[in-house]
């Protein structure tokens, strides 16, 4: 029978370094599935109060006009990566979605680092805020290993190599870059709206409010939400408290939790194919002369792979 901390004994015992991907889908769907989501998602929407890149988001009309199915696409393509890793079929193909999504447009390479950073270091602060224990030092490792290899294979450069390095970039970047954008604020809107639709609508105005309190003051600034009440952020970070110490007290999952499960995604109710995930170009928004409906070619051969079969 495996105990509570039998599986983080397990981590301990890995080589980071090695089997960093291991590490992580233990950590992801078996210790913290719930947390990784949330944290994910929130990683995702600190993004958006970056002008350059809430601007581009606005301007596809992805986030603001389909939320359900761009929130859909972007988790079945990260948790593909997780579930099948970077060498295999279905792990190369959604990589190659994504490089075909980003290489649509003009994207900076400062951005596509910054979002990165994201994905290492908000799983970290929210684990170690709301999760049932802390992150360990091998766990945080192969954050770090997971995402330099993610980011290696999407052709990100100069990603950061340790967690202190991610972190500091995070934080220097978005204090340089955070501010206000019309486009970035509905893009926000949009996404608030869509958590609150995952709950029955007398729950809405509770769900906006509990989001809103899980955002620090510069996100609040940039784009201009008025600051939840002290009261606010007591009974949400208590409720968060209170969860996290009774999954404590829960056996440990027996099986992994992948996010293709998670209830939030709803539009591949039928299965989907990893190579039809995702956006394709829209014409006239920054630098995408491919006409809609028609997939870019990815400048890098090395993610090609054959055609995905349905789940």
């Amino acid at each position: 029978m495996v105990k509570r901390y039998d599986r983080l004994k397990e981590i301990q015992r890995l080589d980071p370094e090695r089997d960093f991907l291991e590490i992580y889908r233990l950590t992801a769907c078996y210790e913290f599935p719930w947390d990784i989501t949330r944290a994910l998602e929130l990683a995702l929407y600190r993004t958006y109060a970056v002008p350059s890149i809430g601007r581009l988001l606005a301007a596809t009309a992805e986030l603001t006009d389909r939320s359900q199915k761009r929130y859909d696409d972007t988790v079945l393509l990260l948790d593909t990566v997780v579930e099948h890793g970077f060498g295999t079929g279905q792990g190369r193909t959604a990589i190659r979605r994504i490089n075909q999504m980003h290489r649509s447009y003009d994207i900076s390479d400062d951005d596509m680092r910054y979002v990165l950073c994201t994905f290492v270091v908000t799983p970290k602060r929210w684990i170690d805020s709301h999760g049932w224990r802390r992150l360990c030092d091998h766990e945080i490792r192969a954050f770090v290993a997971y995402y330099r290899t993610l980011g290696t294979h999407l052709g990100i450069k100069d990603v950061p190599s340790t967690y202190e390095d991610f972190e500091h970039t995070l934080d220097a970047y978005e204090h340089e870059h955070f501010g206000w954008d019309e486009g970035a604020r509905r893009v926000a809107d949009a996404t608030l709206a869509l958590v609150g639709s995952w709950y029955p609508a007398v729950l809405a105005p509770v769900v906006r409010g509990a989001s809103l309190a899980l955002l620090d003051d510069s996100l609040l600034r940039a784009f201009r939400y008025e600051r939840p009440g002290p009261a606010v952020r007591r009974l949400t970070n208590g409720a968060l408290r209170l969860r996290a110490r009774t999954v404590r007290l829960l056996p440990p999952r027996k099986s992994p939790h992948y996010a293709r499960r998670n209830p939030e995604v709803k539009g591949y109710r039928e299965g989907y194919a990893v190579a039809g995930l995702g956006t394709f170009p829209t014409p006239g928004v920054r630098g995408c002369p491919v006409p809609h409906g028609r997939t870019p070619q990815a400048r890098s051969e090395r993610t090609e792979s054959g055609p995905e079969p349905v789940r």
